[in-house]
């Protein structure tokens, strides 16, 4: 998308300047003022990045001829103006009437049109190479099954076949719709593993639970595979799983979305600042949502680009890889500004670190934090929960799923 559009808010906005600053949104107003109308139910504002300040101001004076809110802002340097439009449905239906009469502000509309439509249409299943795996009114979970020595919070727990089948079967049995396989620790400060090393880990596993999974029958749950290698998501598609799990949003291996594409599964595109090893020394966003936004934008177009069908793309704003604590609160805070891009959203925050809290809890004291987490995460929006302690978690979507989504709970 040429100018980035984002839903950043469908009430108020935030008061606080460094709130907005983390939205995107000017800091002060300028430009026109709001109009007179302001409708209170299903009040969306939009923003858009880039914009050349003639057409930043064409569309403030449609809106606020329409009745509608508009603010201006410079962008940074030599990137035009930030334009923030505020309206309900039907004041947008005339705003963007307007606007695509006119060729200069056709795109723009075009571009406002489309993250409307996404933000209030949910998408209803992740497709996949058989099948589809549903959402909406129900929140699936996502168990981790690490076969690493190094990982944050369970490293060497589940090292060899055994060990992997034992905990993969548990958490089916406590109700896990995905089990998430990963062979590289992507911890803060973690180091790159070979790929050989990589393919040492995780094909046994793989190998093992791929049938062990299929005797549960109707019970099974879909294996994915938590790899930023491109042989390593190839190897795996073979061996039998569902999805890959990509926490680089397909930037760290240039054969990935080639790979991903010819093994027909469904991928997530996780956003991240640098690598593992230095993606933790002091991380800093100009606007935190925005710039998230972009760079899963960018891995759509990628994966899209190589052939993989948009029905079969999610993706992850990436809680803890290269963010501070107050990140990772402002994203959980506004997680439903990413239902513009029109996908699945995954989140995974479970016993990371910005929950410790300032009484910096430990990983094994970590669980009531990322219940709530998860609870919040559903609440803004998520469409799948990656969980660790995937019983609980399970119980805390299904309540979630009942209260937000109209969905009472029983299986």
């Amino acid at each position: 998308m040429t100018h980035n559009a984002l839903i950043t808010a469908s009430a108020a906005l935030p008061a606080r300047d460094d709130e907005r600053r983390r939205l995107g949104l000017p800091t002060r107003r300028r430009g026109p003022r709001p109009g007179a109308r302001r409708p209170a139910l299903a009040f969306r504002w939009v923003r858009l990045e880039a914009v050349p300040p003639h057409l930043a101001a064409l569309f403030a004076g449609i809106a606020t001829a329409c009745g509608g809110s508009a603010e201006t802002a410079p962008d940074r340097p030599g990137r035009g103006a930030l334009l923030l439009l505020g309206g309900d449905a039907a004041l947008f239906v005339e705003i963007l009437r307007r606007a695509a009469r006119r060729p200069e502000t056709r795109a723009a509309a075009a571009e406002i049109e489309e993250v409307l439509r996404h933000f209030d249409a949910r998408p209803g299943a992740l497709r996949l190479r058989r099948g589809a795996l549903p959402l909406g009114r129900r929140v699936p979970v996502m168990g981790i099954l690490n076969v690493t020595p190094d990982s944050f919070s369970d490293g060497g727990r589940f090292l060899g076949p055994r060990r992997a089948v034992e905990h993969a079967v548990r958490m089916a049995e406590e109700g896990a719709a995905i089990i998430d396989v990963g062979g590289e620790s992507t911890r803060p400060g973690s180091r790159r593993v070979p790929l050989r090393e990589e393919l040492r880990r995780v094909m046994p596993v793989l190998e093992a639970v791929v049938p062990a999974l299929a005797r549960l029958g109707p019970r099974r749950p879909l294996l994915s595979i938590d790899t930023t290698k491109a042989e390593v998501a190839r190897r795996a598609a073979e061996a039998g799983v569902d999805v890959v799990n990509d926490i680089s949003g397909l930037t760290f291996d240039p054969a990935m979305p080639a790979a991903v594409a010819e093994s027909g599964l469904p991928v997530v595109i996780g956003h991240i600042r640098k690598r593992p090893e230095t993606m933790q020394r002091a991380p800093r966003y100009r606007h935190l949502l925005p710039e998230i936004a972009a760079f899963l934008r960018r891995g759509i177009v990628l994966a899209r680009r190589a052939g993989v069908r948009e029905d079969r793309i999610a993706v992850d704003p990436g809680i803890g890889f290269g963010k501070r604590r107050r990140d990772n609160l402002v994203i959980l805070r506004h997680l439903a500004s990413l239902r513009s891009l029109g996908r699945p959203i995954l989140v995974g925050a479970s016993r990371k670190s910005f929950l410790s809290g300032p009484l910096d809890l430990p990983v094994t004291e970590r669980l009531e934090g990322s219940l709530a987490a998860e609870a919040l995460a559903i609440a803004g929006g998520a469409d799948i929960i990656r969980a660790h302690d995937v019983r609980p978690a399970v119980r805390v979507a299904d309540l979630c799923s009942a209260v937000l989504r109209g969905r009472d709970g029983r299986r």
